[in-house]
Formats: structure tokens, sequence, C-alpha cells
């Protein structure tokens, strides 16, 4: 493989798992506007997700991905939604405790470190 292939498909793979937690983030946002009187509904969240939805899909049709970026991007697309989620608690206490949602996205942070090596075996 040579070296411009692999930096267009670590570029690639980077692409996936950001737009995996923008695709989390949205729709913990539409999610929180359904659940909690206090949130006002925004237009922008929607847009947001189509977005990156669509942009999902055509890295999908126009790179290969390697054996882990599914599971990295659902656990991306996780960190984005329990992010948001204890953002959103944070904001408004009255809610309910924000604890859970973020010990759950640091939990995945760290597997995420691991998984694409930046935790873990110092070279």
């Amino acid at each position: 493989m040579s070296k411009d292939s692999s930096k267009t498909k670590q570029g690639s793979e980077r692409k996936t798992l950001v737009l995996a937690v923008v695709a989390g983030m949205c729709g913990d946002a539409l999610l929180s506007w359904l659940t909690m009187s206090e949130i006002s509904f925004s237009i922008f969240p929607v847009i947001a997700l189509v977005l990156s939805v669509q942009a999902l899909y055509q890295e999908y049709l126009s790179h290969p991905v390697s054996e882990d970026i599914p599971l990295v991007g659902l656990a991306c697309f996780f960190v984005g939604a329990f992010g948001h989620n204890a953002f959103v608690k944070a904001q408004y206490p009255d809610s309910g405790s924000n604890f859970f949602a973020i010990i759950v996205a640091l939990l995945l942070l760290v597997w995420i470190g691991r998984k694409l090596g930046y935790l873990g075996r110092a070279s």
C-alpha cells in the first residue's frame, strides 16, 4: 500500500468518525426536543442530521472501510449522543443527573482511543 493511499484511507476514516459524532449529537438534540419541555424546536439539528447521514452514506459508497471502523463509528455515534445529553442535563439540572451520560461517554472514548491506537502500548 502506498503512502498516499494510506493517508487517504486514514483521512476517510477520521471523516467517518467525526460525521458519526455529529449524527449522534443531532439525534440526541431531536430526542431532547421531543422529550423535554424546556427545549424548543430548532431546524438546525434536523438539517445537520440529514447532511451528516448523507455524507456518511456517500463516504461508505466511495471508500471501503476497514474491519474495526463500523464498530468504532457506532461508538462515536453514542459518544456524540451521550455527550450532548450530558451537556443538556448540565444546562437544565431539573431534568435529571448527567452522571450516567458522562461516565458512558468517557468509557466509550477510552475504548475508542484503545481501538485506534492512541492509548495502550507505547512503541
